[in-house]
């Protein structure tokens, strides 16, 4: 999904401006859910406690669920992989699946008819692509094919640009809309499909092809030999859980690849409109199938004219296609933030917000933002740290400084910033959109190496802890780029790490809440229920330590606008006795003495 270097793409950098510190946190409001696939709806049931196929027999029980609750998962020829991670995605709580995608690429052709491995404005070197030389037909190269066929419609016409998207899927008849023209090709193997499309993009449903002659776009579609979707929504109906599949990538533009390209639109949304179709043929009330995803990442600031931005132009048409075809199954996306004070064109948390609200508009239902950790691109940190030192673990991206050098805002800053740009979107607007968390999975440099993940390396539990502790009480939903290899590397791997301690709790909100007469604090977070607490602030000389099982009231009933699992717990404490302006560390601790690996503060400025 992301600057890793595999598919997707490096980062665009915004703005800059000043800093936004938070410091007492409000009650967040409790907004009714939406989206059809609110975390408040269950996910698909699994459908029996055990099956077997092929690749062995799986368990179906949810063990130890953790608070991260989807997954990115890559693309594998290995389908057996596949059956092992969603069963170990399920185990820990796992619901919700994003399928890594392939990007539609125009392409050279020679003058034998082959497809080249450069698009035709590329000045290296051009080499036919070995993978396309194989699609033939009739002794011609399919390109050739296509081609004669068309001329033979009417003379006058002509293939005006070639492209080529690589799939392991593999589409029905409702990937055609002119069937005398476009085809399934099958060459001992090998799965390739011939799709055509207008110059301009209207993908004319007339099909008429000879009364004049004029320019077509050839779309030749290496697909798999089987339909890895349908396997993945059988998986999930199997694990209940929800697959989001890619959207096709979106062609960059060659003067800046960070930006998606618009003068492919009309061929980009061609394709969309015609996978999207086969998907509603197909795969029509699969509850399964939770949405799409939208594969083109950009990182998310204030754009000063949203309307002109190339990336948003794609974004907005791709969307209105899937809006038209697939009416109730939402779009995913997920941008990057960049928070760093040192490098040109980053945003503040303002900014952000405002950025989200652009975002939101081109017909997204879903943003999780990346929380860029992971990357080193924004910190881990509360407003009374802003002087601290940085993490260890993130000096090789910001060196040695202290956060408020380091950083325009922490993660904190920048959830805080979206969830209110989300409740001014659905209160003046009308829009709805969710907004869930990506929590990065990695750290900046590769100390430990995950498999082929590029230089990130491999992070800890408590680390992760912290992470969904700091996007707090913002998000419906938190999940996490991505399971293999960042999950699975490693002795113990991280995925064995939260299978063992996946009951530790972990706060995520502070707040002051009377409880009938009675004035005190109310924590929300996972796996509250009996927890100790203890308080601290400066210049108390010995913590205070209650027993919430004694004196204290926990409620676990779901709570609007966040994950099902946190619940909350209330416990009296003498304001009185609480300095002014002072930063109350809440510390919470399980019955069998596990402390959670952060503290969340509640700032005592009323």
């Amino acid at each position: 999904m992301r600057w890793l270097a595999l598919l997707l793409g490096i980062a665009i950098l915004g703005g800059v401006a000043t800093v936004v510190i938070a410091l007492q946190e409000p009650e967040t409001p409790h907004a009714a859910r939406i989206g059809s696939t609110s975390p408040s709806e269950p996910s698909p049931t699994p459908s029996d406690t055990g099956f077997t196929d092929p690749c062995g027999t799986f368990d179906t029980n949810m063990r130890t669920p953790y608070a991260i609750t989807g997954y990115w998962i890559m693309p594998s020829a290995d389908r057996c992989n596949w059956r092992r991670q969603l069963e170990e995605i399920h185990k820990v709580g796992g619901d919700t699946v994003v399928r890594i995608g392939f990007g539609l690429q125009p392409r050279g052709v020679d003058a034998e008819g082959r497809i080249l491995e450069t698009a035709p404005d590329d000045q290296s070197e051009p080499k036919p692509d070995e993978r396309y030389g194989h699609c033939v037909e009739d002794g011609l190269t399919c390109y050739q094919a296509a081609e004669r066929d068309l001329k033979a419609a009417n003379p006058g016409n002509r293939i005006s640009w070639s492209f080529v998207f690589r799939t392991d899927e593999q589409y029905g008849d409702g990937v055609f809309r002119c069937p005398q023209m476009e085809k399934k090709i099958v060459v001992g193997d090998r799965v390739f499909f011939r799709l055509i499309a207008d110059e301009d993009g209207s993908d004319d449903a007339t099909c008429d092809f000879s009364s004049k002659g004029k320019g077509y776009h050839l779309i030749l579609v290496s697909a798999g030999a089987t339909d890895s979707l349908t396997e993945l929504l059988d998986l999930g109906d199997r694990f209940g859980i929800k697959v989001f599949p890619s959207l096709p990538l979106a062609p960059r533009d060659p003067t800046g690849v960070t930006r998606a390209n618009p003068r492919h639109i009309g061929t980009l949304t061609t394709l969309t409109r015609r996978i999207l179709q086969d998907y509603g043929t197909r795969f029509a009330g699969r509850d399964s199938l939770g949405g799409v995803y939208q594969p083109f990442e950009l990182v998310i600031r204030d754009w000063a004219d949203p309307e002109n931005v190339p990336t948003l132009q794609v974004y907005a048409e791709q969307h209105r296609i899937v809006e038209q075809v697939l009416p109730g199954k939402p779009i995913l996306v997920s941008p990057y933030l960049d928070a760093r004070k040192r490098v040109d064109y980053t945003s503040t948390p303002a900014q952000v917000g405002e950025g989200f609200k652009a975002l939101a508009r081109t017909g997204v239902g879903i943003i999780a933002p990346q929380d860029s950790r992971g990357t080193g691109k924004v910190g881990l940190f509360w407003p009374n740290w802003k002087n601290q030192p940085v993490d260890e673990r993130l000096k090789p991206v910001v060196g040695e400084s202290t956060y408020s050098t380091a950083y325009w805002g922490a993660t904190r800053d920048y959830y805080r910033a979206m969830y209110e740009s989300r409740l001014e979107l659905r209160d003046e607007e009308g829009v709805d959109v969710q907004l869930w968390a990506n929590v990065e999975a990695f750290e900046p440099s590769a100390t430990e190496k995950c498999g082929t993940q590029g230089t990130r390396g491999r992070t800890d539990k408590p680390r992760l802890d912290t992470a969904v502790t700091l996007v707090g009480p913002y998000v419906s939903k938190i999940i996490s780029y991505m399971w293999s290899d960042f999950f699975t590397c490693g002795s113990p791997s991280l995925a064995e790490d939260l299978a063992t301690d996946w009951e530790r709790p972990i706060a995520i909100q502070a707040i002051r809440a009377k409880r009938q007469i009675q004035d005190g604090l109310q924590i929300r977070g996972y796996h509250l229920e009996n927890v100790r607490v203890t308080l601290s602030w400066t210049g108390l000389e010995t913590p205070r330590v209650v027993d919430s099982q004694s004196v204290g009231w926990f409620d676990g009933q779901p709570i609007a606008d966040l994950p099902p699992a946190v619940g909350q717990v209330w416990i009296p404490v003498d304001w009185e006795s609480v300095p002014p302006d002072a930063w109350v560390r809440v510390e919470v601790t399980a019955t069998d003495g596990r402390k959670a690996a952060e503290p969340v503060y509640y700032h005592n400025n009323d």
